[in-house]
């Protein structure tokens, strides 16, 4: 089945839904047409304010997203040039994610919806990284998605539009927190998956590092013994007096885990029939990811999707855009919704 196009339930009348994405430490909010055209997506950064702290801080990431969420949502109807009364919903992230955070945009969405008398729409945040790709082309059903994002590293096999089942995940850590710690480990900044991307495609040779592949059958995922591994080899060398440099580590931890990802996500679209695979979340910036996924996939000839950097990470333009799939069938949400850190994928 082709994701085409499908009549508006206001007629003739543009659908414009505003959405708020505070899950985590980005304040966002977008307004996106008609589910894929992008009006405006505004989006507020603490990696600064964490930097210090060597990752996110709840406290202090739900202090900044009150500071900032009004400010942002001021400047996303100022860069879209609409009024309220264009309006057509509002979506905001429900879960999972930080409680506080989510508390926020929640609060915000609510207030939001009450007083305009708008539809609110609770939107889970990986049906969001899934549905980023909408923004990008149609999408083809059953398709495979591949999500890696800082705590999330999941297979899921969406049969059709917003059916989603969940066929491998990470059964310790995911894929994100594994490059953020393994930078850690090398005295990179927070955050480190970019910074060990360009160590990787810089340095000529790479150490050899275990795959975790786990049963033959399983789509599952473990990065924490590759994590472990290297943290060894590093307090191995120092024991020693020697200082490895970071490039070759680097390089052999990203091949390590693009190896797994590539070939459990190449598995699954041969045996679940997927006419495309999907890329999502914001190891989705990853440029060894994407092309080794690019090559794979052209060598099986099935289409790979992948959202431009600015979509790969959090914002609230993929949250509009799968919460467009709930404004056509009028599944709106209740004014007392609640914040749901650990939110089930196959039940949004």
């Amino acid at each position: 089945m082709k994701d085409g196009q499908t009549i508006s339930p206001q007629g003739d009348r543009p659908c414009y839904i505003l959405a708020i994405e505070t899950s985590c430490d980005e304040t966002s909010v977008a307004i996106v047409k008609d589910g894929r055209t992008i009006v405006a997506n505004e989006v507020s950064s603490q990696v600064e304010t964490h930097r210090r702290f060597g990752g996110v801080v709840p406290e202090v990431a739900s202090r900044k997203h009150v500071e900032t969420i009004a400010f942002m949502l001021e400047q996303a109807l100022h860069v879209s040039a609409l009024r309220l009364s264009d309006l057509s919903a509002i979506a905001v992230t429900q879960g999972p994610g930080l409680v506080g955070s989510l508390l926020v945009g929640l609060a915000a969405a609510k207030a939001l919806a009450l007083s305009l008398e708008l539809p609110l729409i609770g939107v889970h945040h990986i049906a969001g990284h899934i549905y980023a790709n909408r923004l990008v082309q149609p999408l083809e059903y059953p398709l495979v998605s591949l999500v890696v994002s800082g705590g999330h590293t999941e297979l899921v096999y969406v049969e059709e539009e917003g059916v989603f089942r969940i066929i491998g995940q990470t059964r310790d850590d995911a894929a994100g927190e594994a490059f953020d710690k393994v930078a850690r480990a090398l005295g990179l900044p927070y955050p480190g998956g970019p910074h060990i991307d360009r160590l990787a495609r810089e340095a000529e040779e790479a150490v050899m590092l275990p795959r975790a592949w786990l049963e033959p059958d399983s789509y599952d995922f473990s990065f924490s013994g590759l994590k472990s591994a290297v943290s060894y080899m590093l307090n191995q060398a120092r024991m020693r007096g020697e200082e490895l440099a970071p490039g070759p580590v680097a390089r052999g931890f990203q091949e390590s885990v693009i190896d797994v990802l590539t070939e459990k996500s190449m598995r699954a679209v041969r045996a679940y029939g997927g006419k495309q695979l999907l890329l999502a979340g914001g190891v989705a910036a990853n440029r060894g990811l994407r092309e080794r996924l690019a090559a794979a996939c052209a060598e099986a000839g099935v289409p790979l999707v992948v959202p431009p950097v600015s979509l790969c990470t959090d914002n609230a333009a993929m949250i509009a855009a799968a919460a467009y799939l709930k404004w056509r069938r009028r599944q709106f949400s209740p004014l007392d919704i609640k914040a749901e850190p650990l939110m089930k994928l196959e039940a949004w």
